[in-house]
């Protein structure tokens, strides 16, 4: 019996979503670059979804399409459009429309809603090299050796990093705030809790290479002195 040609399966991959508030295409493109410019280990030739939920009618779809284009920013989806000529102009680029749920802040694409139960603790004692992705499915986290740049950990519940944490770092993977950070060595280039991200410049100077917990609070990420 030969194998089929193709197979479908369920993956996990990270897109930033970029909201716009403004219809002006150069002021989007400089904006872009100076944040490619602070993160360019995150963001350079990114893919990203472009949400338009505070776009009002009358947008030139085209323009700022080539603006975002023009930044080496690589568009794989619109979500939250509401106007109906807008919407062809999208579908004419040969973009999907997507959609997200009202709460949604600053998620990554992979992230559901739905309440889960931890039921064990994952535990990695080798380095995760630049291009490894390790996935926690349903539980916590426990790295005791260091995350390389361009490394990315993924748990449903806690991570715990006892080495260097660089790379990017999202617990809560599934949508439980409640989840954290730990780590001795903060170095990171994104981390995140239920899909609500900072980027490494957007995370407190003084935190640098310290460490750290980061938790989810009064609908923010908040960090404290681990030790």
């Amino acid at each position: 019996m030969s194998r089929s040609p193709i197979e479908l399966k369920g993956s996990i991959f990270t897109f930033a979503v970029v909201h716009l508030y403004t219809l002006q295409p150069e002021v989007i493109y400089e904006a872009l670059i100076k944040k490619i410019t602070q993160s360019p280990t995150f963001l350079k030739n990114a893919p990203v979804i472009i949400n338009l939920a505070n776009i009002p009618e009358g947008a030139n779809w085209n323009k700022i399409y080539h603006a975002i284009n023009k930044s080496g920013l690589h568009i794989i989806g619109v979500s939250d459009c509401k106007d109906i000529y807008l919407k062809s102009a999208i579908i004419n680029t040969g973009l999907p429309l997507l959609s997200q749920g009202k709460n949604i802040k600053q998620k990554a694409s992979f992230i559901a809603q739905e309440p889960y139960q931890k039921i064990k603790t994952r535990v990695i004692n080798t380095p995760i090299r630049s291009g490894q992705q390790i996935y926690a499915k349903d539980c916590d986290l426990i790295i005791t050796s260091s995350v390389s740049a361009g490394a990315e950990v993924i748990a449903d519940g806690n991570i715990h990093i006892y080495g260097m944490m660089r790379g990017r770092v999202f617990a809560g993977a599934k949508g439980d705030i409640s989840s954290q950070i730990f780590c001795l060595y903060l170095i990171a280039e994104l981390v995140s809790i239920a899909g609500y991200y900072w980027l490494s410049n957007q995370i407190p100077e003084k935190f640098y290479g310290q460490s750290a917990r980061i938790i989810f609070s009064n609908n923010t990420l908040k960090i404290q002195p681990l030790l």
